[in-house]
């Protein structure tokens, strides 16, 4: 059965009215600071976290140090909706834990009648594709865009069945059923992936530390300028949006250039700035920018081993300064690095080249799963806003607005 198979199915004949979130909300209170003396939790705009619309975290208050926006008290059920930048749909429900806090007055409180809608009713249609489009068309402002209660409350929402409230809060009640089992389903995919990439993560690190912690007898520590033909600042060249070549910088591409520099994998570390110390691999045909310091490894050596041991070594330590912290390529040439067997060529090559591809193979687990979990998540998200949709187009009357 479709979405709108069962929506029909639902209704049975019954009529829907569509009411201003006004008409199904009741009027709320803000806190008298001065007649009370206990700590609250204060839920500022940050706290609801856009991506999962949960309160992530809150700051302790009281009378004396409570910012002016502190005023609106909520309790259990209560749906809040952030009316500055309205567009980025951060809203959450209130669930116990939060009951008889303060929230930000930059919050719209929406709480429920209860014998006319359900909470989660509300929370699912200001979740809609249909109430961000009417909030990004009411804002106004352009640095910081906002809207106001009373337009996030003039929006109406469709009541299914109005003559009989019993009726229509089970059918409420069953269409949430429904779209809250895609928001569980999202949120234990969320928290299955998560876990596995925390373990992928330290199975990694507990590999990386074993396998690069090596005898004294069997290793042979060198300094990076002998291991390296050179290091050298990249040039950083005029750079075109519709370039060829990537232009590499301290975390990566960063733009594209018309003409390349370098050909070839290298070694790139960050040496400058929040990311001095990043250590990542360039190939193919590129150019660097003048903020990254250039490894060319000998071929005597595995450019992979390297970088993980590079890696391992955390380089951020050997910044200069604190605004904008610094790291020289004469400081990293006297950086000893172990080399396994390096007595034995062939032997030497084979473990660093053994000890990388063991990483390699972890690294790509761990690859694989970060890129998964937003890909998964948006498709489960897209799921939910589909039947979401499906679910709240209950027909309207002529003349309003579809």
């Amino acid at each position: 059965m479709s979405g709108l198979d069962y929506l029909i199915k639902l209704l049975d004949g019954a009529e829907v009215e569509w009411k201003p979130l006004a008409d199904v909300t009741m009027s709320t209170s803000n806190i008298r600071w001065r007649d009370t003396e206990r700590t609250y939790r204060y839920i500022d705009l940050t706290s609801v976290s856009i991506e999962t619309k949960c309160i992530t975290q809150t700051t302790e208050i009281d009378a004396k140090n409570a910012p002016s926006r502190a005023q609106k008290l909520v309790e259990q059920d209560d749906v809040i909706f952030a009316t500055t930048r309205p567009s980025q749909q951060r809203y959450c429900l209130i669930d116990q834990e939060y009951a008889g806090e303060v929230a930000s007055t930059g919050y719209c409180v929406l709480r429920a009648k209860k014998g006319d809608v359900l909470p989660k009713w509300i929370l699912h249609c200001i979740s809609s594709s249909e109430f961000k489009s009417y909030v990004e068309e009411k804002q106004s402002g352009a640095a910081y865009p906002a809207i106001s209660d009373a337009i996030v409350k003039a929006f109406s929402i469709p009541i299914p069945c109005p003559e009989s409230p019993e009726k229509s809060l089970a059918i409420q009640a069953n269409i949430v059923r429904i779209l809250d089992t895609f928001t569980a389903i999202t949120a234990e995919l969320t928290a299955e992936l998560t876990a596995e990439l925390t373990a992928r993560k330290k199975q990694f690190n507990y590999y990386r530390d074993h396998l690069l912690n090596f005898d004294e007898d069997d290793v042979e520590w060198k300094s990076l300028d002998s291991i390296c033909n050179f290091v050298s600042s990249g040039t950083n060249k005029k750079r075109s949006a519709e370039g060829n070549y990537p232009v590499f910088g301290s975390t990566g591409v960063i733009a594209r250039t018309d003409s390349y520099a370098h050909e070839g994998k290298q070694i790139l570390v960050a040496r400058v700035g929040a990311n001095a110390g990043y250590v990542h691999i360039a190939d193919g045909k590129y150019d660097v920018s003048d903020n990254t310091i250039i490894f060319n490894v000998k071929k005597d050596y595995s450019l992979k081993f390297l970088f993980y041991i590079l890696t391992e070594m955390n380089l951020r330590q050997y910044a200069k300064g604190g605004g904008q912290p610094l790291i020289t390529s004469g400081e990293l040439k006297k950086l000893k690095i172990p080399i396994p067997h390096a007595a034995n060529l062939e032997r030497s090559i084979a473990e660093q080249t053994r000890i990388a591809d063991i990483l390699d193979t972890f690294d790509t687990l761990t690859t694989s799963i970060r890129e998964c979990l937003p890909r998964e998540i948006k498709l489960r998200q897209k799921q939910y806003e589909y039947y979401r949709d499906l679910l709240l187009s209950f027909p309207k009357p002529e003349g309003m607005a579809a």
